[in-house]
C-alpha cells in the first residue's frame, strides 16, 4: 500500500461516519498530513454542515502548518456555492500546496471543476487513488443523481427450504432471526431514508418499521394501500412518525400521515421512485412481502439485497424471492447466521 492508499482509506473510514445523516449529499472524509503525522482529520457529518475538508482543517491546532501539508479528499473538492462556500475556495486560501483526491465528483456543478481551479491556482493535485472504493462510498449519491431514484435495499430472512413465512391470515410471523441480526435490521433501518412494505405485510404483521432497537433517526415509513382498506388502529398510522401512504384514492393528509394517488393501471414502482426522488430521498428499504420484494426484483430496480439464511425447516408456506441466476454475491456471518448479499 502506498502512502497516498493509506491516507485515502483513512478518508474513507472517516466518511463512513456520515452514512445516517450526510444525504442527500455524498459522504466525504478528509485527513490533512503533515511530514508524515495526521494533524487533521474531518467528516461530512450532516447536510447543511460543514463538508469534510472544512471541519479537517478546522482540527488543525496551528494552521500555519497548512502551508506545509498535504490533504487527502476521498471525493473531489466542490466548487461552488450551495449551502455552505466552495471547498476549494477554503483549500487555496489556506496555502495548501498538494491535494490527493480519491475520486471525481460525478454532480454535474462539482464534476472536474474542483480540480481543475485547484490546479490553476498551482496546487499540485493527485487524482484516482483508491478510485474504485471511493466510488463505491458515494454509491448511493451517485445512482441518485444519475438514475434519478432512490439507491434501493432489499431484505428479507428466508428458512432453510426456501420461505419467508408459513401460510396465514392472521397471527403473528414466523420468527427466523435472531436478536443480534433483529438488531442489525434495525441498524438498517436508520441507514436508510424510507422503507417501504405492501399492505399485506402491514396488515398481517403490524410493523411499526422503527429504529427502536438501534440508534437513529426513523426513516420515512411507506405502505401500499390502493383502496385504504388497512385498519386505522396499525402501528404504522400512530403518528408517532412520517408516514407516507400510496393509494389510488384522494384522501386529505393528517399529522404525519400523508396520502399520495398513484396511477394503479400502471407500474407504480416508478411513479413510487419519482415521489420519493422529488422529495430527495436518496435510499429505500423494502422490507417486504414476497410479491413487493418480487416486483422490484424483476423491474430490476434494485441495488442491493441482503437474504438472512435461518437453519429452520417450515416445509411449506410463503415462497421466498427468486433471485436471478448469475447475480453477485457475497456471504458473511452474523451471530452464527449466514447471510447472503447480492449487488446489482
Amino acid at each position: 500500500m502506498t502512502t497516498d492508499e493509506k491516507y485515502i482509506r483513512r478518508c474513507i473510514e472517516l466518511a463512513s461516519n456520515g452514512l445516517c445523516n450526510a444525504a442527500p449529499n455524498p459522504m466525504v472524509g478528509a485527513v490533512i498530513v503533515h511530514n508524515g503525522k495526521i494533524i487533521g482529520e474531518g467528516y461530512h457529518a450532516k447536510c447543511g454542515e460543514g463538508h469534510a475538508e472544512v471541519n479537517a482543517i478546522r482540527s488543525v491546532k496551528d494552521e500555519t502548518l497548512l502551508k506545509e501539508t498535504t490533504i487527502y479528499v476521498s471525493l473531489e473538492p466542490c466548487s461552488h456555492y450551495g449551502k455552505t462556500p466552495p471547498c476549494a475556495d477554503l483549500i487555496i486560501s489556506k496555502g495548501i500546496p498538494r491535494v490527493v483526491v480519491g475520486c471525481i465528483d460525478p454532480f454535474s456543478q462539482v464534476s472536474g471543476r474542483g480540480i481543475r481551479k485547484l490546479r490553476e491556482a498551482g496546487i499540485d493535485v493527485t487524482v484516482g487513488v483508491l478510485e474504485e472504493e471511493c466510488k463505491n462510498l458515494i454509491r448511493r449519491f451517485v445512482t441518485f443523481n444519475t438514475q434519478k431514484r432512490p439507491y434501493i435495499t432489499l431484505k428479507w430472512a428466508e428458512s432453510a427450504d426456501g420461505y419467508i413465512d408459513i401460510n396465514r391470515e392472521n397471527g403473528s410471523p414466523v420468527v427466523l432471526s435472531t436478536p443480534v441480526t433483529s438488531m442489525y435490521v434495525h441498524k438498517q433501518r436508520a441507514e436508510h431514508k424510507a422503507i417501504l412494505v405492501g399492505r399485506r405485510t402491514a396488515l398481517l404483521d403490524n410493523p411499526s418499521l422503527t429504529t427502536r432497537n438501534w440508534y437513529g433517526k426513523n426513516p420515512l415509513r411507506l405502505v401500499i394501500d390502493r383502496n385504504l382498506t388497512l385498519p386505522a388502529e396499525l402501528k404504522l398510522f400512530d403518528h408517532s412518525t412520517p408516514t407516507m401512504v400510496f393509494t389510488e384514492k384522494q384522501k386529505n393528509s393528517e399529522d404525519n400521515l400523508e396520502y399520495v394517488a398513484l396511477d394503479f393501471s400502471k407500474d407504480i414502482l416508478p411513479q413510487i421512485c419519482t415521489v420519493l426522488y422529488d422529495r430527495k430521498i436518496q435510499s429505500l428499504l423494502v422490507e417486504g412481502g414476497t410479491t413487493l420484494l418480487q416486483s422490484f426484483i424483476d423491474s430490476e430496480l434494485w441495488d442491493e439485497i441482503f437474504v438472512e439464511h435461518s437453519e429452520k425447516v417450515l416445509y411449506e408456506g410463503v415462497k421466498s424471492p427468486i433471485i436471478p441466476k448469475g447475480t453477485i454475491f457475497k456471504t458473511v456471518f452474523r451471530d452464527k447466521i449466514c447471510v447472503s448479499h447480492y449487488i446489482h
